[in-house]
């Protein structure tokens, strides 16, 4: 029998990427990401329920993730999860449930630069051709 292991989330970056590389130089970034869905009780009172998920990145995606993503900004993450344990410095036994992503998409555009006094915004204005004017 052929397994699956696959999620999918798309929520608010929790916590700025913190990047860091393995002894062979292979970039590692981690981050935390929120997904939140809004239900109403039994009671009728509408509540709210945040899932935390931690998400770890490799090589080229790391270093992207590292770059480009913030705290706050909305994602879409794709991988696997996998279920990591280990010693503490303690002796007690800890375990920790991760993302380990094969795709993240930044769904929130970065924040344009303010422009300088009386420079005029024109990044949403088209190129239009003398031709293009249907007049």
């Amino acid at each position: 029998m052929v397994g699956l292991n696959k999620i999918i989330i798309i929520g608010n970056v929790g916590t700025d990427p913190e990047m860091r590389f393995t002894p062979n130089g292979n970039p590692v970034t981690s981050f935390r990401i929120a997904t939140s869905r809004t239900y109403t009780s039994t009671e009728g009172e509408r509540k709210q329920e945040t899932e935390w998920f931690d998400v770890v990145t490799w090589n080229r995606l790391a270093e992207n993730c590292n770059q480009f993503l913030t705290k706050g900004q909305r994602a879409y993450v794709e991988g696997r999860l996998r279920n990591r344990s280990w010693e503490g410095q303690d002796g007690q036994r800890h375990s920790r449930i991760e993302i380990t992503a094969n795709t993240v998409l930044f769904l929130d555009r970065r924040p344009l630069g303010t422009l300088p006094e009386g420079a005029i915004d024109t990044s949403a204005e088209e190129d239009l051709e003398t031709g293009d004017i249907p007049f």
